[in-house]
């Protein structure tokens, strides 16, 4: 259902990681949310630093889930320890507002935070992404970086830049992520639909360089391999 697999890329709340227990497969994660903790029920679907997961167990101010192997091999969780900050948002409701943009939850792949620089009141921060993701942003496109919903200023082969505000500097992990960190990222799912169009486009024609492609190439939107 819509309600429980879309996200805004919104961050709500700051939890803290209690335990990462590892289990075969996968790991059983607890952590502390004084605030989403208050209206969570058992199978509902929470981002927790980009990745959309479900509320196995609930007591108090603690929410369980259930980790597969295959989120914590495609993703920075297994680096999780107790005591560590993620973000958290709920997914998005039928009547909710979308202010950031379309977040699935389903994380492409873990980048490394390559610099942060102070400009004015903001920082700049430039991230190495892998080629699966980076060939998928544009400048001025959207990105979830641990499953914030932020805007890419630079966009290059292997590594994309963004501006954070003061605002999500206080409320989210960026703010107080460094150089060598790891992030969740997530491209925007339009990207992706434009990607496997353009794939399956390419094979029907048996011309990559169609007046369609070169277009979107001068565009931005497709990169060169």
């Amino acid at each position: 259902m819509w309600r429980n697999e879309v996200f805004t890329g919104l961050i709500v709340e700051l939890g803290t990681v209690v335990s990462l227990r590892r289990k075969e497969p996968g790991a059983f994660l607890t952590l502390s949310a004084d605030t989403l903790a208050k209206d969570a029920g058992i199978g509902d679907s929470i981002a927790i630093n980009g990745v959309c997961l479900t509320v196995v167990a609930r007591e108090g101010s603690m929410l369980s889930f259930d980790l597969s192997d295959e989120t914590v091999r495609s993703t920075n969780f297994g680096l999780l320890k107790q005591g560590d900050r993620v973000n958290l948002e709920p997914s998005l409701r039928s009547d909710g507002r979308l202010g950031g943009h379309f977040v699935t939850g389903h994380v492409d792949a873990v980048g490394k935070i390559r610099s942060k620089t102070i400009v004015g009141d903001t920082v700049k921060v430039v991230i190495d992404s892998p080629g699966e993701v980076a060939r998928l942003l544009v400048e001025k496109g959207s990105v979830a970086v641990d499953g914030i919903s932020l805007t890419v200023v630079n966009a290059a082969r292997d590594s994309f830049s963004v501006v954070i505000i003061p605002h999500t500097s206080r409320l989210t992990t960026i703010g107080f992520k460094n150089a060598g960190d790891t992030v969740n990222l997530e491209a925007d799912i339009i990207g992706k639909y434009v990607a496997k169009f353009l794939q399956g486009y390419s094979m029907d024609r048996g011309n990559s360089d169609s007046r369609l492609v070169r277009s979107l190439k001068a565009s931005g939107y497709i990169q060169e391999e």
